[in-house]
C-alpha cells in the first residue's frame, strides 16, 4: 500500500484541477469560484487575527474584502445610487424642520 502523503497530493490535485476546468468551461458557475479565493482570504485572515497574529491576519483579511467589494461592484453600485436617490428626496422633504437658508 502506497504512503498517504502520495494519496493526498493526488486529491489535492485533482481538485485544483475540477476548480479550474469548472472556471473555464463553467459559464454558470464561473462567477461562484471566482468569489472562492477572495472568501477564503478573508476566512484565513480572520483566522489569523484569531490565532494571535494580527498583523499578517489584518493585511490578508484587507486584500480579501477589497478583492471582495471589486468582484462584486456589480451589485454595489445600483446600491449606491438607489441610496443617494432616497437620502436625496428625503432632503427635499425636509423631515424635522431645520432648514438654513
Amino acid at each position: 500500500m502506497r504512503s498517504t502523503k502520495d494519496n493526498g497530493m493526488g486529491i489535492l490535485l485533482i481538485g485544483l484541477g475540477a476548480l479550474v476546468l469548472l472556471g473555464v468551461f463553467g459559464p454558470f458557475l464561473g462567477w461562484l469560484f471566482s468569489l472562492l479565493i477572495p472568501l477564503a482570504m478573508i476566512a484565513l485572515g480572520y483566522y489569523g487575527i484569531r490565532r494571535g497574529n494580527t498583523f499578517f491576519g489584518w493585511i490578508i483579511l484587507g486584500i480579501g474584502v477589497l478583492s471582495l467589494i471589486g468582484k462584486l461592484s456589480w451589485l454595489f453600485g445600483p446600491i449606491l445610487g438607489i441610496v443617494l436617490i432616497v437620502y436625496g428626496v428625503s432632503r427635499f422633504k425636509g423631515g424635522n424642520g431645520r432648514r438654513y437658508y
